[in-house]
C-alpha cells in the first residue's frame, strides 16, 4: 500500500522571454489585483460557442449545439440544439458552422451534424471490433483525415484511429505507446501530440491495477505512425488528460500546456499533487507545485498571451499560470463547478478566457470587465465547449 508521499522534484525553468516576463508582471498576476466580477461589459461583441451538456438532473438528455452570447444585451441563447446518443465528451468545429461529437470514454459513437442542428452522418464504432473511443478528434492539417483517440480492449493498447473526413470510415490504427489515450493536437509540421493518461480500465471503464499507471506525452508521425518522442512526468501516479497550445503551434515559441489529474491512493497526495505539465519543445516539466487544492484539472485553455486557464470543478476555481512567473499560480474565476474552457480574444490585445460555470458562462480578460450570462435555460455542461467565432 502506498503510504509515503509522492516525490516532487523541484520545478524545472522552463525558457522564456523578457516580453513574456513584462507580460506576466502588466497583466497584474505578480500581484493578487485581478479583475472583479461584474455584469456590465464595456463592448457588444458576441460570441459562438460549440458546447455539449444535459439537463440539471444526472439522468436527464444529453444535447449538443451553439451558444450564442451577446455582451451588451447580457444574454445567452441557442443557435441550434440537437439530441444526443448518451454522454458526449469532446466537439470540433465543421466548416460549415456544424459540429463533429465524439462520445465519452468508453465511446461508441462519431456523431456529424449542420448548422441547422441536423444529424448528417452517425456511426457506431463497435462495428468496427473492440477498440472504443477516448473522447476526443481532431482534423489533419490537409483536411483529409481525422484522428481520434481510442483503446483496443482486447489487448489494452492505446490506439489512434485514423478514420476519413467525410465518411468517417477508420483507414488504419497506430499506436500510442501508451495506455489510456485522451486527447490529442496537431504540432506545427503536421504530426500529433497524444497524452496518455496511463490507467488501465476495463471495458465498462472501471479502473484496475493503478500501479501499473505509465502515463506520457507522445509525438507521432502523421506520415506512417510511427513514434517520434516520448516524455514522462517523474511521478507515475500522475495522469496527463487535456492539453492546450499557448498560442498557435507555428510559432516557434509556442508551450504546450498539460492539465493533469491526480491518482494516488491517500487523498492528503492527491490534495498536494501538481496539475499542470509544460512542453517546451525539448523538455516536459512541472513548473509549479501551487495547485487547486484537490489535484485534478479538468480542463486547460491558453490565456494571457503564452500562458494557461486550468479549470478544477471540484474545487470550484480557474487558476491561471504564466511562464513569466512559472512557479506562481493565481485563482481567475472562482464560481461553483468551472469547467470548460475556450481561449477568447476579445478587446485589446486578446488573452482571454470563456468558463463554463454552474451560473453560465463567464468570461476572464486581463484588460476588460468580466462578465456573466446566465444559462437559456436549467442546464449542465459537460467538460468540454469551443469557441466558434466572436465579432
Amino acid at each position: 500500500m502506498h503510504t509515503e508521499a509522492p516525490s516532487h522534484p523541484a520545478p524545472r525553468s522552463i525558457r522564456i522571454s523578457r516580453r513574456r516576463a513584462l507580460q506576466a508582471l502588466t497583466a497584474g498576476i505578480a500581484g493578487t489585483a485581478l479583475p472583479r466580477w461584474a455584469l456590465a461589459a464595456p463592448e457588444g461583441a458576441r460570441a459562438v460557442v460549440g458546447a455539449a451538456w444535459r439537463g440539471p438532473r444526472a439522468d436527464d438528455q444529453n444535447f449538443a449545439g451553439t451558444l450564442v452570447a451577446d455582451w451588451e444585451a447580457r444574454t445567452l441563447g441557442f443557435g441550434y440544439k440537437l439530441a444526443l446518443p448518451s454522454r458526449p465528451h469532446g466537439l470540433m468545429a465543421e466548416p460549415d458552422g456544424g459540429l463533429l461529437v465524439c462520445s465519452a470514454r468508453p465511446g461508441t459513437w462519431l456523431l456529424r451534424c449542420d448548422a441547422q442542428g441536423n444529424v448528417v452522418q452517425q456511426i457506431d464504432v463497435q462495428e468496427e471490433g473492440m477498440c472504443r473511443l477516448g473522447g476526443h478528434v481532431i482534423v489533419s492539417a490537409n483536411g483529409e483525415h481525422l484522428y481520434t483517440t481510442e483503446t483496443d480492449f482486447s489487448s489494452g493498447k492505446g490506439k489512434i484511429g485514423v478514420r476519413d473526413r467525410r465518411s468517417l470510415r477508420k483507414l488504419a490504427e497506430w499506436d500510442t505507446h501508451g495506455l489510456d489515450p485522451h486527447q490529442l493536437l496537431l504540432d506545427g509540421q503536421g504530426h500529433l501530440f497524444v497524452a496518455n493518461g496511463g490507467i488501465p480500465r476495463s471495458l465498462e471503464d472501471k479502473k484496475f491495477d493503478i500501479h501499473r499507471m505509465d502515463a506520457s506525452l507522445v509525438r507521432i508521425d502523421t506520415a506512417n505512425g510511427a513514434l517520434l518522442g516520448q516524455w514522462r512526468v517523474d511521478d507515475p501516479r500522475l495522469s496527463l488528460r487535456h492539453m492546450a497550445w499557448s498560442r498557435p503551434p507555428q510559432e516557434g515559441d509556442a508551450l504546450l500546456g498539460i492539465a493533469m489529474q491526480a491518482e494516488h491512493d491517500l487523498e492528503a497526495d492527491r490534495r498536494r499533487a501538481p496539475i499542470l505539465a509544460v512542453f517546451d519543445g525539448e523538455h516536459l516539466s512541472i513548473p509549479t507545485q501551487e495547485n487547486d487544492g484537490i489535484g485534478y484539472a479538468g480542463d486547460i485553455a491558453p490565456a494571457l498571451h503564452d500562458g494557461f486557464a486550468l479549470s478544477s470543478h471540484q474545487a470550484d476555481v480557474t487558476n491561471l499560470w504564466h511562464p513569466g512567473l512559472p512557479e506562481r499560480m493565481r485563482p481567475i474565476v472562482q464560481l461553483k463547478a468551472s469547467y470548460a474552457l475556450s481561449g477568447w480574444h476579445g478587446p485589446a490585445d486578446g488573452g482571454g478566457v470563456l468558463v463554463s460555470t454552474a451560473y453560465g458562462l463567464a468570461r476572464w480578460h486581463p484588460s476588460a470587465q468580466a462578465n456573466l450570462l446566465p444559462w437559456p435555460e436549467p442546464m449542465a455542461l459537460d467538460n468540454h465547449w469551443i469557441l466558434l467565432s466572436e465579432a
